[in-house]
């Protein structure tokens, strides 16, 4: 990857979705702080694909979760589309959190007792404009795939049918924690087809956090997190498909 001033494509010159502006993130035991954050600035942009990479304790899932509504800061702030949501009361994280952020996980948290579709339906009827169920499902190519319960379905399907869950709210983000992490090398290509496929064609701005810098390529950027820091962002003048990555 070769270090850029701005993003491929004209991204940087989108509209910034989400920013970020002085982020830290304190815990407290005692009287011992650990620093998740330490005053951490990112502008998230319309229609990319940003991966985020970085050793263990970081701060990248912190980050991720204060995006997506489910943690605040200590300080800072973060604005969605002008509106700062770190000024929000819980009611209001929540409405963000349903309305404009999907989310998908290491694990996928499926109801085992509901098929692929039922499990998709569920955020559907929750949603001010969601696509329907047999659509998102299709988009990840489950369409074969609706009536199978999880434990039918191997793990990268149950990933793809969380990502489906995810997208069917039609969010203006996708926010992905190591949503290969469980999965081998081929299976989570497959996953990763299907999030690229969601951010070209639904133009969902998408973060994915990772530890394989590999799946960096398949990114407009590329953010290497140390220690609570952005220690450095590298634009790709192309992005690699998913299906060529290597691992």
């Amino acid at each position: 990857m070769t270090a850029l001033a701005t993003a491929p494509d004209g991204v940087a010159e989108r509209p910034a979705v989400l920013e970020a502006r002085g982020l830290t993130k304190v815990y407290r035991t005692g009287e011992v702080e650990v620093w998740a954050l330490r005053g951490v600035d990112l502008d998230l942009h319309q229609s990319e694909l940003v991966v985020l990479v970085g050793a263990s304790g970081s701060g990248k899932s912190t980050l991720l979760n204060i995006l997506g509504g489910l943690d605040t800061p200590t300080s800072g702030t973060v604005s969605f589309n002008g509106n700062r949501i770190t000024d929000h009361n819980e009611a209001a994280l929540t409405r963000y959190r349903r309305d404009h952020i999907g989310f998908v996980f290491q694990f996928y948290n499926l109801i085992p007792s509901l098929t692929a579709l039922e499990n998709v339906t569920l955020v559907t009827e929750i949603s001010p404009a969601p696509m329907a169920a047999t659509d998102a499902l299709a988009l990840v190519g489950l369409e074969e795939r609706l009536d199978h319960f999880p434990a039918q379905l191997s793990g990268g399907e149950q990933q793809r049918v969380a990502i489906a869950r995810a997208i069917a709210k039609r969010p203006d983000m996708l926010l992905c924690d190591e949503p290969t992490g469980a999965l081998d090398s081929e299976t989570g290509i497959l996953v990763l087809e299907a999030i690229e496929q969601v951010n070209r064609e639904l133009g969902t701005t998408t973060a994915l956090i990772t530890h394989n810098t590999t799946i960096g390529d398949m990114a407009d950027r590329v953010i290497r997190f140390g220690d609570g820091r952005i220690v450095e962002t590298t634009a790709n003048a192309h992005r690699r498909p998913a299906r060529e990555l290597v691992w």
